[in-house]
This record gives C-alpha cells, structure tokens and sequence, in this order.
C-alpha cells in the first residue's frame, strides 16, 4: 500500500490521495520525458488534474517527487547489482553495472547534473535515494578489487561521480551517440590495476 513520502512513519494513504499520488507520478514521467528533470511543477499537477498544493503534499521539493519516479530504476539496478554479485568475472560484472548506471543517469534531460549536485547533500531526497546504489556498487567494486584487476585506491563515489559526469556529456552532446560508451571505456581503462603482474589486465574483462 502507497505511504505517504514525508516521515519514516508514514501513516497509509486514503484510496483518493492514493489515486491523485499515481496521477502525479505518472505525470512526472511524462513531462520530465518531455521538458527534462526541470519541467515546471505546475505542469506536471495540471497534467495529473490536480492543484500545485496537492502535489506539495505529495512532494515536498522537486528532489522528492524525481526520487519517488525514479524509484523503479532504482530498484531494478539493485537487484542487477545482486544478480551480478555472483559473477564469475567480478570485474565485467562491475563494468556492466556501471553502464547501466549511465544509462539511467542518461534517461532523462538533467538527471545528471541533478545527481551530481546532490551526491553530498544528505538532506536531499534525491542523495537518499542514491545511498542504495552506493552500497549496492561498493559490494561489486570490492569483489573486483579483490580479485586484483581495480586499483585498490578507486572508491565508489569516485566511480558514481564518474558515470554521472559521462551521462552529463552525453546529454550535451545528443548529435554523438557513441560519446557515452567511449568515454566510459577510457574511464574504465583508469580503473586497471599498474603493477607489471597485472599490465595485461583491463577494466573490460578478468
């Protein structure tokens, strides 16, 4: 049953702030498809049918309502990110995931850039909502680092900043479709381990 977004004690919605919630949220996905992270608030309550004061029950801030329509990507990541724990390649499978992360990164005009200013800011709905990828990413970074194919000094939060910054330039750059790939297998490539045992190493594979 939908909760409330405000309080860990949400108390259960009524059937009719239950229906307007999914209004809402549907109307996010449409207008932030259309007009990027940045589409006006007021549009997306007039698209749902309802007035703006609803929608800030709803969602407090911006970040809140972003986090909630992105909280089905979110999940999917994290359960790709279970699947791949047991990999027998730790290291592509940390490749794939980060890919992935791009792609959602990507999937909406400002996403990134929104994901970027916000890594920090623990008050944010939005860096709330990226704790879980952290812990889910930190899991396939250490078994890759432990298999000695990753520097051991390449944190988590170097690599989710990294994937952002990649879907940022993409998203700039929509007249080259093949920039994101490219750019994160240059990043990847920093990733590899430099001890003379390990030269022949690369990101891309164990």
């Amino acid at each position: 049953m939908a909760t409330s977004t405000t309080g860990t004690m949400a108390r259960p919605m009524r059937a009719d702030a239950r229906r307007n919630h999914g209004r809402l949220l549907a109307a996010a996905r449409t207008a932030f498809a259309e007009h990027g992270t940045d589409a006006s608030l007021e549009d997306v309550a007039r698209r749902a049918g309802v007035g703006i004061g609803t929608l800030y029950r709803h969602f407090p801030t911006r970040h809140a309502l972003m986090s909630a329509v992105f909280q089905e990507a979110v999940t999917s990541l994290i359960t790709r990110s279970r699947e791949l724990a047991e990999a027998e390649r730790p290291c592509a499978a940390l490749v794939e995931w980060l890919g992935a992360i791009v792609t959602h990164a990507g999937e909406y005009r400002g996403l990134a850039q929104a994901l970027m200013s916000t890594c920090r800011d623990e008050s944010s709905a939005l860096a709330r909502c990226n704790t879980p990828l952290r812990e889910a990413g930190s899991l396939l970074l250490t078994r890759a680092q432990s298999t000695g194919s990753v520097r051991p000094d390449v944190s988590i939060d170097d690599l989710m900043q990294l994937t952002n910054a990649i879907a940022l330039a993409a998203e700039q750059s929509p007249d080259d479709p093949h920039l994101a790939d490219r750019l994160l297998t240059l990043t990847l490539r920093g990733l590899a381990v430099s001890s003379p045992a390990d030269a022949k190493s690369s990101p891309s594979g164990d």
